[in-house]
């Protein structure tokens, strides 16, 4: 699976609605997919009413169709000055709404990829990234990479630099 975060709500949003978003940011970054590719595809639910951009998830038929689509994301991101955002959606309004794709993580997951943020925030780590479910954080360019297992080892990277 995967998320699209920071997605303008559509008034009387549909799922037919959801597959259009993801077919046009699957052309806008230069791959395409087939509804077939598509297993289910909703938007959370916020925790308060007034919160309208929950992110939407993308269940897939295919991990690789997914790692992918991930890499042609992120890939367009690298070459290109303007990020992807709302009109890569379709959006005629709110188009310059920046949007984030990324591959789903546990809940567990998700709280262990924002604390080893908080490596590279302290210029500790240079990279910080997420790929399979795993969490993984590197000092450089020629140091080893370390795969993140749990808050306390966080906490004792943290401590040592």
């Amino acid at each position: 699976n995967f998320e699209i975060k920071n997605v303008p709500k559509k008034v009387n949003e549909t799922k037919e609605d959801l597959i259009e978003m993801v077919n046009c940011l699957s052309k806008s970054v230069g791959t395409s997919i087939a509804v077939s590719d598509i297993k289910d595809i909703y938007r959370v639910r916020g925790k308060r009413e007034d919160i309208s951009n929950t992110p939407i998830v993308v269940e897939t038929s295919s991990a690789i169709f997914k790692t992918d689509l991930l890499k042609m994301c992120k890939n367009y991101n690298v070459k290109h000055k303007s990020k992807l955002c709302a009109k890569h959606l379709g959006f005629r309004t709110s188009e310059d709404t920046p949007i984030f794709v990324s591959e789903q993580l546990t809940p567990k997951g998700a709280r262990l990829y924002f604390l080893a943020r908080e490596l590279v925030r302290t210029k500790a780590y240079r990279f910080c990234w997420t790929a399979y479910g795993k969490v993984f954080v590197r000092k450089d360019e020629n140091s080893p990479i370390i795969t993140i297992k749990n808050e306390t080892q966080i906490s004792y990277l943290l401590k040592k630099n």
